[in-house]
């Protein structure tokens, strides 16, 4: 029987042919995503933080190769027994592994042979569906989730590491929604938020981690949050107003931090002539005032917020505010590849979901009653509750179908290489 302790919780899922065919979708994004790379693009680290594109596709199916055909499937030889090591990430459980700031030496196994790699594994993994979707379903939709984050990640790291090169080079060439540009943002209204008891976490719905469980009550105060993004056009005044140079605004790590790295402007800005430019994943691209500012630390996030006389949420009011919202939205794959993260974020309207993760004012910690699990699995997520700041509601680069509002993503507080936004908040 399934308990709080589980990473993921079992529950009754679709037919054997409908997972095979979930399973089969997912992975092909994944390789959709990486199409437009050489093996050189896909071989390549920006930066500790990041991965190589080609490191995500093996990490991924190293995943479903030891927990579930290594695990579940007699039988089953290990595609190369020496590759476990080098696509382990951070399972302690399962040995040592290759240092994660290393990884872009790794410059064999090439590409080809990683997508090998993940045909060998997808056809054994189809195979075998009927009996893995009875025997160990839980492991499989964790694993398919688990892809799904680094689907994300594999298009943040590659959008870093473009962007160090002087080229400026594109993933994807712009669409013409890049060049439909809103003049002004509506102004924001302020929207009254549930207050007093209210339930916080999974409800047993549907997929779910085990740091959004159990459900509990959290008492909220009177609260209202505004019923749009912050753009980048206010973020400019932030800047034009000595926002960088206040050190009243900021707090001490956040001060040493803007002062060590001398940061003056989200990262990805730069200016051109009279105006700014703004690297994508389509290159660098005039600023658009009006989308959300994204790429900007929790740090940046809270120092804005004080400028403005507001402060962030904390992430039991975003996620009682979110309610019912539909959180549909992020990367799809449509006989033109994947779309969505050509225009990236760009969407300032109300939803909650879908632009840009969202800083909250809450330390990543556990919910009261959460205990991790035993064994390798137990290793997702319990162990990072340290020093990190918990975001909620996806970006552009979030696969569709993978967020929802009990979600919990996190970070520390100065990275920024993801796509990270905030919606203001403030008492009533």
């Amino acid at each position: 029987m399934a308990t709080i302790t589980d990473p993921i919780r079992q529950r009754t899922g679709p037919s054997p042919e409908a997972l095979a065919q979930r399973y089969a979708r997912i992975r092909a994004l994944s390789e959709a995503l990486a199409a437009p790379l050489s093996d050189a693009d896909a071989t390549a680290q920006s930066m500790p933080d990041a991965s190589p594109a080609k490191w995500h596709l093996a990490h991924v199916s190293w995943f479903f190769e030891t927990f579930v055909l290594r695990d579940h499937v007699r039988g089953y030889r290990l595609f190369d027994d020496r590759w476990p090591y080098l696509f382990n990430s951070y399972y302690e459980a399962e040995g040592p592994r290759h240092a994660r700031p290393q990884r872009g030496l790794l410059t064999r196994p090439s590409l080809e042979e990683v997508l090998a790699y993940r045909a060998v594994v997808d056809g054994t993994m189809l195979d075998a569906m009927p009996m893995l979707a009875e025997r160990c379903r839980d492991l499989i939709e964790l694993g398919l989730n688990h892809e799904q984050q680094h689907q994300e990640l594999l298009l943040t790291d590659l959008k870093h590491l473009f962007a160090c090169n002087p080229l400026g080079p594109a993933v994807w060439p712009a669409g013409p929604e890049a060049h439909a540009r809103v003049d002004e943002p509506p102004a924001v209204r302020w929207r009254e938020g549930p207050s007093g008891l209210v339930e916080i976490g999974d409800r047993d719905e549907g997929f779910a981690f085990d740091n959004e469980r159990p459900v509990h009550k959290a008492h909220l105060s009177p609260f209202a949050l505004a019923d749009r993004l912050v753009t980048n056009g206010e973020w400019l005044c932030f800047i034009a107003d000595g926002g960088y140079a206040a050190a009243r605004l900021w707090l001490s790590d956040g001060w040493v931090w803007v002062q060590r790295d001398e940061v003056e402007c989200p990262l990805y800005w730069r200016q051109a002539g009279n105006g700014w430019e703004q690297f994508s994943l389509s290159g660098w691209q005039p600023l658009d005032l009006a989308a959300p500012v994204t790429h900007i630390s929790f740090y940046e996030a809270d120092a804005f917020a004080g400028w403005a006389g507001a402060r962030l949420p904390t992430e039991q009011e975003w996620e009682a505010a979110a309610g019912l919202e539909d959180p549909s939205g992020g990367v799809q794959l449509d006989e033109a590849g994947p779309v969505a993260p050509r225009s990236e974020a760009r969407e300032v309207a109300a939803p909650m979901f879908g632009n840009v993760w969202q800083w909250t004012g809450s330390a990543y910690r556990p919910y009261p009653g959460f205990r991790a699990a035993p064994g390798a699995v137990g290793e997702y997520n319990g162990k990072f509750m340290s020093g990190q700041f918990v975001l909620k509601g996806g970006s552009c680069a979030t696969p569709r179908g993978h967020v929802r509002a009990t979600y919990r993503n996190f970070f520390y507080p100065q990275q920024r290489w993801q796509f990270t936004g905030l919606r203001l908040a403030r008492d009533l």
